[in-house]
C-alpha cells in the first residue's frame, strides 16, 4: 500500500508473519517442538480442528489458548498452520496479559478466536499497513489495550538493545548512559519492566531472529551479527525459547512471507477492517 513502510520479505503464501517492535502475528508452520519457555504472551488459535496445550502438567484442548510470558509450555495442533499472535510484556501495565487471557479463554473464546481468524483472512489479501500497537490490538481483539510507560532512561535501554548494530549492549553501558551506577540501572530496569536486563536482551535477541527466519543464511553468521558470542549459544537459546533447533526454524519458513512494520499511525487498516 502507498505510504506504508512494511516490507515483504517473503513469497507468495497463505503463511505470513507481521511483525511490531511489541507485536508480532504470525501464520505458519508449528513443527514439533519440545518445551518452549517464550518471554513474550502467546495467543494461539486453531485455523482447524483444535490445539492441545500442555502447561505446568496440566493439558487442554481448544481451538484458543493463552500463555504468559516465560510460561514453560508445549503446545500441538490438530491442523498443520497455526495462529499465534505474541504481545511483549514491557509494552503494557502489570496485570494487563493476565486480564487478557482471563477474557480471551472465557464464556466469549469463540468470538475472540473468530475475530484473529478474520484479522488472518484481512491479513492474507494483503490489507495491512504500517500498524501501531492500538491498531494491532483492535484487529486482533476488538479494543487497545493499555500502553505502559517507562522511565526514559529505561526507554533508551529498550532502544538500544533493539538495533542490533552489531555492538554488544551491557548494562555497564546503559548504566552509564543513563547516568546511574550499574546496580541501580539493573534495579530501575527490573522495576519498570517486570524482567531482569539479562534475560530481557536474551528474549529480544531471540524475538530479532525472526526477521530472518525465511531467508537461506549462514546461521553461524547470522548469531554472531545478532549478538550471540557463539553457535552453542545461539542454539541453545533458540531451543530454550522456541523449542525447536534454529535450523528446523529456518527449513519450516521457506514459504513464509515476513512483514515488518513499525510505529508510525497510519489509519488505513483500521478503515480496511
Amino acid at each position: 500500500m502507498e505510504g506504508h513502510e512494511v516490507k515483504d520479505s517473503g513469497r507468495e503464501s497463505d503463511h505470513l508473519m507481521l511483525i511490531t517492535p511489541e507485536r508480532v502475528f504470525y501464520a505458519g508452520l508449528l513443527g514439533r517442538p519440545r518445551k518452549r519457555t517464550p518471554g513474550c504472551c502467546h495467543v494461539y488459535v486453531a485455523v482447524k480442528g483444535s490445539l492441545h496445550l500442555t502447561l505446568d502438567d496440566m493439558h487442554t484442548s481448544s481451538e484458543l489458548v493463552v500463555t504468559l510470558p516465560n510460561q514453560r509450555h508445549t503446545i500441538a495442533a490438530d491442523y498443520r498452520t497455526v495462529i499465534s499472535v505474541t504481545l511483549e510484556p514491557e509494552s503494557m501495565p502489570d496485570g494487563t496479559l493476565e486480564a487478557l487471557a482471563e477474557r480471551l479463554t472465557g464464556p466469549d473464546k469463540i468470538f475472540y478466536a473468530r475475530k484473529i481468524l478474520a484479522a488472518y483472512a484481512m491479513l492474507r489479501e494483503r490489507r495491512y499497513g504500517n500498524i501501531t500497537n492500538a491498531e494491532f490490538d483492535e484487529m486482533c481483539f476488538g479494543e487497545a489495550l493499555p500502553r505502559r510507560t517507562l522511565d526514559p532512561r529505561v526507554t533508551r535501554a529498550v532502544a538500544r538493545i533493539g538495533r542490533f548494530s552489531g555492538e554488544p549492549v551491557t548494562a555497564d553501558s546503559c548504566a552509564a548512559e543513563a547516568g546511574l551506577s550499574a546496580s541501580r540501572f539493573l534495579h530501575l530496569f527490573k522495576e519498570e519492566t517486570g524482567i531482569s536486563f539479562r534475560s530481557f536482551r536474551a528474549w529480544k535477541r531471540a524475538r530479532h531472529l525472526l526477521h530472518f527466519a525465511n531467508q537461506d543464511l549462514n546461521l553461524a553468521h547470522l548469531a554472531q551479527d545478532i549478538g550471540y558470542p557463539d553457535s552453542t549459544h545461539f542454539s541453545h537459546s533458540i531451543r530454550r525459547f522456541y523449542g525447536l533447533k534454529p535450523r528446523a526454524i529456518f527449513v519450516g519458513s521457506r514459504d513464509l512471507a515476513i512483514y515488518r512494520s513499525g510505529e508510525t499511525t497510519v489509519k488505513e487498516l483500521a478503515k480496511a477492517s
